[in-house]
């Protein structure tokens, strides 16, 4: 039996990082997949803490926000820096992170035939925050040398931006080789090549 299992829609959405974690650290994982009539009844709904998926279960610790499951991850798996400082420094990464993909969830979902263009004109404003910050550290990953829960969503969200615009990071070298960096670890390709990854859309409603 696996030991994790989430809860979602048939979506990568919110759980893009989760899974490209879920996968490098070599760990199994069982999928619940919720339609959205099925959500909608509000029966599974109840039961969510802040009434929404992704649900993420370890055993008996059930946890809901996706950030907080990576960060779950990074404690048990020891991608959470090597100490304090590190994971301060982790957790600021991660919160830039996710203000540039709340950013990216309002383009998809919002504004996505009005402002298409006008986000990808302002993207390397964005982008160049996080190239400074490999330019600076030049281990490769975002804090100290070794792989953080930061770098899996970061990566995750770098992987969406590049379907959108497959230019986006041709500015960015460090970006574009920790982009490639990433993708040639052998479990992650081997994720990323799977039916199981290919079969899901970006978002859920069908823009990218």
């Amino acid at each position: 039996m696996a030991p994790f299992t989430i809860t979602y829609f048939a979506v990568r959405g919110r759980c893009g990082a989760l899974r490209i974690m879920l996968s490098d650290q070599g760990q199994e994982w069982k999928e619940i997949v919720m339609n959205f009539e099925d959500w909608m009844k509000g029966d599974l709904k109840a039961t969510c803490v802040f009434d929404q998926l992704p649900k993420f279960e370890d055993g008996d610790i059930v946890l809901y926000q996706s950030n907080a499951m990576l960060r779950h991850l990074g404690r048990k798996f020891g991608a959470y820096g090597s100490n304090d400082t590190q994971a301060s420094l982790i957790d600021m990464m991660n919160d830039g992170v996710e203000d540039l993909r709340l950013k990216y969830l309002k383009l998809i979902y919002q504004e996505y035939d009005t402002g298409k263009e006008q986000y990808i004109k302002d993207l390397p404003n964005h982008l160049s925050k996080f190239e400074a910050v490999f330019a600076k550290n030049k281990s490769g990953f975002l804090v100290g040398n070794k792989i953080s829960f930061a770098d899996y969503n970061l990566f995750d969200l770098l992987l969406n931006h590049r379907v959108l615009c497959s230019s986006c990071l041709d500015s960015f070298p460090a970006l574009k080789s920790f982009v490639d960096t990433m993708s040639a670890r052998p479990k992650i390709k081997a994720f990323l090549d799977s039916d199981d990854y290919k079969k899901l859309p970006i978002n859920g409603n069908g823009k990218q």
